[in-house]
Parts: structure tokens; sequence; C-alpha cells
């Protein structure tokens, strides 16, 4: 694959855990791991993943939790879940939690390979952003394709790539948290983010242009600890 898409693997059975990783790692996966629920929320938080692969009996915190806690945070990162736990009633909770697949132990290797590949691949596509050619915000409109942005005098203000890509993003987004981490791949191919900073410039930029009143933003907004949100209730 041209880059290593990355998957979280959660799983308490160190010897199951190194085979899975091993396997996934020939496939030309990147592999981080976690050995119980409470760091698999710390790893998550630190990186963007592809796929989380979670085991439901898990020390500290269990896979249900987890995968509740994650889909807070990201309802789209596809999550499969690994466990003895066959009911159909468990399947449902699995489900119901925000599981994508549901892989029952003991299961074969090859199987799991194949449903990863097919994860990751709708993981991907729901990456992709819309084709979205002009966004208006208040009496102002983005040109996307064209990065200029239209005022309301009529008059045109050049905006750089990265400008224009990264409102893309929160647009597209619109009225979800967008963590630094999806911010800084998307934008800048970064796997894990260096600073704040870098985007803080550009949403103090953003309210510049778009903002009435810069210090009581109405549409873009510093989430403390989680990333950025772009908020337009008229659309």
């Amino acid at each position: 694959m041209a880059s290593k898409q990355r998957i979280l693997l959660v799983e308490d059975e160190e010897h199951l855990l190194e085979a899975i990783k091993l396997n996934l790692e020939m496939e030309g996966y990147k592999v981080s791991t976690a050995t119980d629920g409470k760091k698999a929320l710390k790893v998550f938080k630190e990186e963007r993943f592809n796929l989380i692969i979670l085991d439901v009996m898990l020390p500290e915190i269990d896979g249900f939790q987890v995968a509740e806690t994650i889909r807070l945070e990201n309802s789209e990162v596809p999550i499969m879940f690994l466990t003895a736990k066959n009911t159909s009633e468990d399947r449902v909770l699995g489900l119901k939690k925000g599981a994508d697949d549901y892989l029952v132990k003991p299961f074969n290797l090859e199987e799991l390979i194949l449903r990863v590949g097919i994860l990751v691949k709708r993981g991907l596509k729901g990456d992709d952003l819309k084709e979205l050619n002009s966004y208006k915000i208040g009496e102002k409109t983005i040109y996307f394709n064209s990065f200029e942005l239209k005022n309301e005098d009529g008059s045109i203000t050049p905006l750089t790539k990265k400008e224009t890509m990264l409102l893309k993003l929160l647009v597209e987004r619109r009225n979800e948290a967008v963590s630094r981490e999806q911010i800084l791949e998307t934008v800048w191919n970064y796997d894990v983010y260096p600073s704040t900073r870098t985007i803080d410039n550009f949403i103090l930029t953003f309210r510049k242009y778009f903002e009435p009143d810069q210090k009581n933003p109405t549409y873009f907004h510093s989430i403390r600890g989680v990333g950025y949100k772009f908020t337009d209730n008229s659309q």
C-alpha cells in the first residue's frame, strides 16, 4: 500500500496480540497496541487511526466502554470487536456501541486480514472530502477551487492552499469538533501533531476574515483538549 494505514490493536492476551500484530504488519499496516482499556483510550487520543480492533473483556475499562468513548470523539473510524462472547445479544450490543464488525474467537487469521482490509478501505472512503466548490459564511463566500474569498462588497481576498484546505475540512465537518491530529494529517500530512500554535494562528486568521466580533467568535471555535469546530446553524 502507498502509505501505511494505522491500526490500534487492543488485546490483553499477549500471545494473541503479538500474533495478530505480526500478521497485520506483514500485510503492510502500522500497528499500535494496548493491553487494557485505559491505555487504549490514551493511545487513541495521541494518534489518528484507520481502524480500531478491540477485545471486549479488557482490564481497567471493557471494550464496549472503550468503543462508546471513542464514538463520542470520532464517529467515523471503523471499529472491529474480537471476542469470545458469541450470543446474538452480545453482537447486537457490540453494534449498538458503534462497532462496524464483530469477529468471534477463535477465528481464522486469514478471515481477520480480509475483514480488516474491507474496513480500512471503507474508512478511507469516508475520509474523502465531498465535492464542495463554494460555501457562504455570513455575507462572504469561499471558492475552494480558485482559493478565493469573495467579500460582501464584491472584492476578492486570495487564500493560501492550506487556508483553503483547512476551511474545507472544517466546513465539511461543521458543527463537529475536529481533532488536531485529523487536521494536521489532512492538511499537513503529519501523523502526530507537533504543536497547537500552527492551527491556532489559522483560526485567528479565519476570525479576522469572518467574525464580526473576533473576541466572541460565532463560527470558529477552539475546543480545549480536543481541537477546533466550525459552527454554522444556518445551513
